[in-house]
């Protein structure tokens, strides 16, 4: 018996290893298994970000589009900004609070721009401008708009590839709109077709 008793303890001293390394093996398990789910969340939650940012990097790309696109048009609906030698348009009259008295001057430059520019240059589109416009502020609105936007357009010193589509917008989209404004205006009002009114004459009602 003396002679086992070394033997015996060390078995049992194996023993007691083997289990304490089986319970460190069951809790090393039990933490990776938690480490594993966990990871498995995180690369879950990485690939959801990874998604939206693909997602939003796509709206991003859209919207970056869109604005060059808006940002084009309005390269070819504006012309370029007036230089030192160019056309600077002046403030637009406030037909609203004028007196008769007062719109003598803003309709005579108006006259003038529309006989010599706007009747022999625009064909049918003006011959539809009824002889009674000065009598109607849609008018007066409308050719102040279309006689400034023609001088920021013909007016300027040198012309560019950029001028040229915006006078080509002006032609072929903004001046007939605004002239089938001019016509129906003229042409449902009841005024006579031949005298030109005089300006500052009453004006008249829709």
């Amino acid at each position: 018996m003396t002679s086992n008793d070394p033997i015996t303890a060390a078995l049992a001293q194996l023993a007691a290893h083997h289990e304490r390394l089986t319970e460190l093996d069951d809790r090393e398990t039990g933490h990776f298994t938690v480490l594993s789910e966990r990871l498995a969340e995180l690369t879950d939650l990485v690939t959801g970000i990874g998604r939206t940012l693909e997602r939003d990097g796509a709206v991003l790309a859209r919207f970056e589009a869109l604005d060059r696109q808006v940002t084009d048009l309005a390269a070819q609906l504006v012309p370029p900004a007036d230089g030192p030698d160019g056309y600077h348009p002046g403030p637009a009259p406030a037909w609203w609070k004028l007196t008769a008295a007062e719109r003598g001057e803003p309709i005579t430059q108006l006259r003038a721009w529309v006989e010599q520019v706007y009747r022999p240059g625009y064909g049918h589109l003006a011959a539809a401008l009824g002889p009674c416009w000065p009598s109607h502020d849609l008018c007066l609105y409308g050719l102040d708009i279309l006689s400034q936007l023609w001088s920021a357009l013909y007016l300027q010193p040198e012309r560019t590839t950029r001028l040229v589509s915006a006078q080509a917008e002006y032609q072929a989209r903004l001046l007939p709109a605004l002239a089938e404004q001019l016509r129906a205006e003229t042409h449902r009002c009841g005024h006579s077709r031949t005298p030109a009114p005089i300006p500052g004459q009453p004006r008249s009602t829709p």
